[in-house]
């Protein structure tokens, strides 16, 4: 059975920064007079973040696999603009343009896949290029003109909450109900999981910890449902969230998929000796991240309802540093799908923290800069302390 101490040092980079997390939101709470933790504030930490979380889990995919991205953020604003000129301009219905903007996404990142799996070129310079490229299309496509509003139900995309079934006045008893299911299934997952790796004769956690873990966990979707639940209720877009962690957490963790972009990050050529058809897998990564760009798009532009030729700007570094900050190393093979998603929320907090407290975006843009440095070189202090 793993001792505490050999099980945290296994897991170094994902306990420390939900640590460095939960220590973070503590600071802002106790400076912002509790501003932070309030229901509104919460609500709109979520609505504010969730395309870095989105793309988040495309990009560490893609980390994970050795390369990286540059052109999400570009990706991003040119898949709003053709949405808003969809409908807008063009009179698309609003589920019909979601499909096709998908699409769209889907087609660019296998015109960068393209280039990177089977033409060699490192994907550094492509996605330079489709940065660039991209950037340009939203220009000729919104003609340096903002597009908008759009139809009540596209905007519900980023703007919606589940409806309370009970219609209890002052509290979303709905939200509640699906803290409790979700904490439950959480725990069964993990004594499933816990009694198979028993079964096995694969080492577990102490049972104390394995409880205190849970409690930690139950208490916390709870407690986040309890403060959605006092506002409005849970916003759909936290419900497309989990739907997606969840689907990316599976396959990175339990799909052979997951374990081959794994092992092609590690050593390429000693996967595609092992009979992995790698160009074709870095394809379908590029193509997957098209895909979670182009709804991270959609989503902003729905938040703001109005496509403008300056969106998505810097979106890039933000999807970046929460892979890396989440615990993804820079050299690939290793990553997981919660330590990018912690990273986004510790960016997330952050962002709206230092606004709250009312710093200037030039000493955000600093801050962020140095917390990116210091985890990456995290990462390189491990590796080097393990040879």
């Amino acid at each position: 059975m793993k001792t505490l101490t050999t099980l945290f040092k296994s897991n170094v980079r994902e306990y420390g920064m939900l640590i460095a997390l939960i220590v973070i939101m503590i600071f802002f709470q106790y400076q912002t007079d509790g501003i932070l933790m309030k229901p509104v504030n919460i609500t709109n930490l979520v609505l504010q973040n969730s395309y870095i979380i989105i793309m988040a889990l495309g990009m560490l995919l893609i980390i994970v696999a050795g390369w990286i991205d540059l052109s999400v953020g570009s990706v991003a604003a040119f898949v709003g603009a053709i949405a808003a000129v969809l409908m807008v301009k063009y009179d698309f219905n609003w589920g019909v343009t979601i499909v096709i903007s998908l699409l769209v996404g889907a087609l660019i990142g296998a015109f960068q896949g393209y280039w990177v799996a089977y033409v060699k070129i490192p994907a550094f310079i492509v996605t330079l290029a489709g940065m660039l490229i991209f950037r340009g299309l939203t220009l000729v496509m919104l003609q340096g003109e903002a597009v908008g509003p759009f139809p009540t139900q596209f905007q519900k995309l980023s703007s919606g909450f589940i409806p309370d079934f009970f219609n209890y006045e002052g509290f979303h008893v709905t939200t509640i109900l699906i803290g409790v299911l979700l904490s439950v299934l959480l725990i069964v997952i993990d004594i499933r999981a816990r009694k198979n790796q028993q079964k096995y004769g694969f080492e577990v956690t102490p049972l104390y910890f394995f409880a205190v873990k849970n409690i930690f966990i139950t208490l916390a979707v709870m407690g986040l449902c309890y403060l959605m639940a006092s506002y409005k209720g849970l916003p759909t877009v936290l419900v497309i969230l989990f739907l997606l962690i969840t689907f990316y957490a599976f396959i990175t963790s339990q799909t052979v998929l997951g374990r081959r972009i794994y092992a092609m990050g590690g050593n390429e050529k000693a996967a595609r000796l092992s009979g992995v058809n790698t160009p074709r897998l870095l394809f379908y990564t590029f193509v997957n991240m098209g895909v979670l760009a182009a709804l991270a798009g959609m989503i902003v532009t729905a938040r703001l309802n109005t496509a403008t030729p300056k969106a998505g700007v810097g979106f890039e570094l933000d999807v970046i540093a929460a892979c890396f900050i989440g615990g993804a190393s820079a050299t690939g093979g290793i990553g997981k799908v919660i330590g990018a998603v912690v990273g986004a929320f510790l960016i997330g907090v952050m962002n709206n923290g230092m606004s709250l407290l009312g710093i200037g975006i030039d000493w955000q843009q600093a801050i962020k800069g140095f917390v990116l440095l210091l985890a990456v070189f995290f990462d390189v202090y491990n590796k080097n302390k393990n040879v």
